[in-house]
């Protein structure tokens, strides 16, 4: 009797435990599209190798009254072809398809951000003119 109950618990912790690990690190919490200057891409990490970048976004955030800060949107890749085809786009405007995680993994990258698509890709615009006030010559 004792045996099928030791047998049992473990059972149920194993799965309680394996609930909790794919709700912590495979559950996608959101996914969505995000679009800015790619500012930079890399492939680094000390035993998994993982591709990492950061988009530039227009406009600004701030989290104190009066501070300006720009608005990054940091993110990882697993996808080798997507990985090769941002590599050389430095500096154009992307807009990439991507998906949230709660949790990163070492083998999935830094980020909870994972991108799954290039969904555009162009050369930015010199001067976008959506200044709020006219350029001084």
């Amino acid at each position: 009797m004792k045996r099928k109950i030791w047998v049992i618990s473990l059972l149920v912790i194993t799965v309680l435990l394996g609930i909790l690990m794919w709700w912590r690190y495979y559950f996608v919490f959101g996914e969505g599209v995000k679009a800015g200057t790619l500012n930079f891409f890399v492939r680094k990490g000390y035993i998994f190798k993982t591709w990492e970048g950061r988009l530039i976004q227009e406009g600004f955030k701030t989290e104190t009254a009066g501070a300006l800060q720009s608005n990054e949107f940091e993110f990882s890749v697993v996808n080798d072809s997507i990985a090769k085809i941002l590599e050389l786009q430095g500096g154009k405007f992307v807009e990439l398809r991507y998906k949230e995680y709660l949790h990163a993994l070492p083998w999935r990258g830094m980020s909870t951000y994972v991108v799954t698509n290039i969904v555009s890709m162009r050369e930015k615009p010199a001067n976008p003119g959506n200044l709020p006030f006219p350029a001084v010559p």
